[in-house]
């Protein structure tokens, strides 16, 4: 009995957090202005989009598609936006016994052309950006010609914003 209450307790409270979640990103109009957060992650090495989520000034999860190397859109259910960003500094090492491949880079961005709730968004910020593959292996050797057989990437990008 204590352990069916328990669990009807927990399966009410986490009903709770994501009905007053939902009812938070659901406001006809968020702020005026503050500090957003992107989280964009993805699995594939050739595929153009990756899941977004956005906190802070808005709540919204999404995608992101790259349209250029320097381009990319924020489709949310409200509306979409451009992000233009820069190439990227930092590391990239591989090891090729193991066919390891990790990359660190940091780089700035800017925001705008928004549609929708996002008609009139302006910000700037800051992005790092992971990325650990291992490439496939060939007669014991790391195949780099190919696309990596497994790849996961996570940008973080947080800076101000603002949306009239």
């Amino acid at each position: 009995m204590r352990k069916t209450s328990a669990a009807v307790i927990g399966a009410v409270s986490v009903t709770m957090v994501l009905a007053s979640a939902g009812l938070a990103g659901a406001s006809a109009r968020p702020a005026a202005s503050g500090t957003e957060h992107f989280q964009l992650m993805t699995t594939s090495a050739t595929s153009k989009t990756s899941s977004t989520i956005a906190t802070g000034l808005f709540t919204a999860g999404g995608t992101d598609t790259r349209t250029t190397n320097s381009t990319d859109t924020l489709t949310f259910p409200t509306g979409t936006f451009v992000i233009t960003h820069s190439k990227g500094t930092g590391s990239q090492s591989f090891n090729p016994k193991t066919c390891l491949l990790t990359v660190s880079e940091k780089g700035t961005y800017k925001l705008g052309s928004g549609t929708g709730a996002y008609a009139n968004i302006s910000g700037n910020g800051t992005y790092q950006l992971s990325i650990l593959a291992v490439t496939a292996k060939s007669g014991g050797n790391c195949l780099k010609t190919a696309p990596p057989s497994t790849w996961q990437e996570v940008i973080r990008a947080s800076g101000p914003v603002s949306v009239h």
